[in-house]
C-alpha cells in the first residue's frame, strides 16, 4: 500500500514498513556554484585570503604615538629597513663616541704633544679623528687590539670609557632584542596554516549548516588552538545610521566549546544555521543578491616557541557553495592515517533544500507526527479487517 499525504512518503508492506520523508523545499540539483549577478559590484575585500587586512590608516597626525612604544614600532618594520636602522645606530654610535674621544684628546693636547718624550696622553696612539673612531669601536665591541689604550691619568676619559659602556650595552640590548624578536616572530608560522579557497552550505544532521575546513601543515602541533568567525556587511539602522563594515559573531561553537581544535589533522568547522545565525533567512537566491563577507581567525601557541600564531582568511559571497560538502581527505593506512592535500579544496555537490533554513524548519514542524499517525491509522485498519475476517470464519 503506497499512501502520499502532503511532504510525506510511507509505505505498508506485508513483511515489513518502510517511511521515506521528503523535503519540503526544492533540492538543489544541476548546480554547480553560487553565480553571482553580473550586474553587482565585486565586494572590496576586508581581509585578504592570506590574512593581510586591506585597511591603510591615513592622515594620522599624532605620529608621536608611534614613538611612545619605539620597541614595537622597530619590530614592525620591513626588513631592509629594521636592517637599515640596525646599521645606522651602531655607526651613529661609534661616530658619536669618537667624536668625543677626539675631543678629549684636543682639549688635552694630545694631538700636538702626544709624540713628545714624557707626556702622558689621555689615550695612547691617539692622534687623530680616524684613530678614535676606531678606538670607539674596539671599546664598544670589546675587540681589545691593544695598540689604543687609556690611562689612568685621564679621569675624563674614565668617565666617557663607563657611559659607553653601559650605554652600548644598552643599544645591543635594544638591536638585537628587536632583531630576534622579529626572526622569531609567529608570522611565519601562519604559512603553513590552511584555510580552504571555499565555505560551502549543505545539510548535516537535518540542520542546515555553514562549513569551511581548515588544516595544519607542520608536524609540530599548534597548542591551545581556537577558531572563531565573523560576518562583514553592511547595515542601515533604525534611526537611519549607515554602517558599512558592521561585524556581527558567527557561533561556531563557543558556547559547547567546538571552538577549541585539536588541529592534527584537516578539520571542518561548522556553523549551525539555526534562529541565532544571520543566514537564519537566507535562501540561496537571497544569499546570490547578498553582499558579505565572512571573516575566519585561527588563534594558537607555537608548540616549539610557546609564542601566539594567529591566522587569518575570508570567504566573500560569490565563494560560500550552496548544495555542496568537502571531499574526505584522510585515509587509515597500515599504522597510520594519511592527509591527502591534493583533496583539501576540493568539494562535491550534494542534494540540499534551496529554501532558507527557517523555512526549512518551519515546514518540518508543520506536520512533525503526521508519518507516524498515517501509519497508526493503516496498521488499525489493518487490524480491523483482520478481526473481521477472524469472527466470520469462527461464525462460519
Amino acid at each position: 500500500v503506497l499512501s502520499r499525504h502532503n511532504h510525506f512518503i510511507y509505505q505498508l508492506r506485508s513483511d515489513s514498513v518502510s517511511i521515506s520523508i521528503k523535503s519540503p523545499c526544492a533540492f538543489l540539483k544541476d548546480r554547480t556554484h553560487l553565480i553571482a549577478d553580473p550586474a553587482k559590484k565585486p565586494r572590496q575585500r576586508y581581509v585578504q585570503k592570506d590574512g593581510k587586512c586591506n585597511v591603510h590608516h591615513g592622515n594620522v597626525q599624532e605620529t608621536y604615538r608611534y614613538l611612545s612604544d619605539l620597541f614595537t614600532t622597530l619590530v614592525d618594520l620591513r626588513w631592509r629597513l629594521s636592517f637599515f636602522i640596525f646599521t645606522l645606530v651602531y655607526v651613529v654610535n661609534w661616530l658619536f663616541f669618537g667624536f668625543l674621544w677626539w675631543l678629549i684628546a684636543l682639549i688635552r693636547g694630545d694631538l700636538v704633544h702626544g709624540d713628545e718624550e714624557g707626556w702622558t696622553p689621555c689615550v695612547e696612539n691617539l692622534n687623530s679623528f680616524v684613530s678614535a673612531f676606531l678606538f670607539s669601536i674596539e671599546t664598544e665591541t670589546t675587540i681589545g687590539y691593544g695598540y689604543r689604550v687609556i690611562t689612568e691619568k685621564c679621569p675624563e676619559g674614565i668617565i666617557l670609557l663607563l657611559v659607553q659602556a653601559i650605554l652600548g650595552s644598552i643599544v645591543n640590548a635594544m638591536m638585537v632584542g628587536c632583531m630576534f624578536v622579529k626572526i622569531s616572530q609567529p608570522k611565519n608560522r601562519a604559512e603553513t596554516l590552511m584555510f580552504s579557497h571555499n565555505a560551502v552550505i549543505s545539510v548535516r544532521d537535518n540542520k542546515m549548516c555553514l562549513m569551511f575546513r581548515v588544516g595544519d601543515l607542520r608536524n609540530s602541533h599548534i597548542v591551545e588552538a581556537s577558531i572563531r568567525a565573523k560576518l562583514i556587511r553592511s547595515q542601515q539602522t533604525k534611526e537611519g545610521e549607515f554602517i558599512p563594515l558592521n561585524q556581527t559573531d558567527i557561533n561556531i561553537g563557543f558556547d559547547t566549546g567546538d571552538d577549541r581544535l585539536f588541529l592534527v589533522s584537516p578539520l571542518i568547522i561548522s556553523h549551525e544555521i539555526n534562529e541565532k545565525s544571520p543566514f537564519w533567512e537566507m535562501s540561496m537566491a537571497q544569499m546570490e543578491k547578498e553582499e558579505f563577507e565572512i571573516v575566519v581567525i585561527l588563534e594558537g601557541m607555537v608548540e616549539a616557541t610557546g609564542m601566539t600564531c594567529q591566522a587569518r582568511s575570508s570567504y566573500l559571497d560569490t565563494e560560500v557553495l550552496w548544495g555542496y560538502r568537502f571531499t574526505p581527505v584522510l585515509s587509515l593506512e597500515k599504522g597510520f592515517y594519511e592527509v591527502d592535500y591534493n583533496n583539501f579544496h576540493d568539494v562535491y555537490e550534494t542534494n540540499t533544500p534551496t529554501c532558507s533554513a527557517k523555512e526549512m524548519a518551519a515546514k518540518l514542524r508543520e506536520e512533525p507526527l503526521l508519518p507516524q499517525l498515517s501509519l497508526l491509522t493503516s496498521l488499525k485498519h489493518n487490524l480491523i479487517t483482520q478481526l473481521v475476517c477472524l469472527t466470520a470464519a469462527f461464525v462460519w
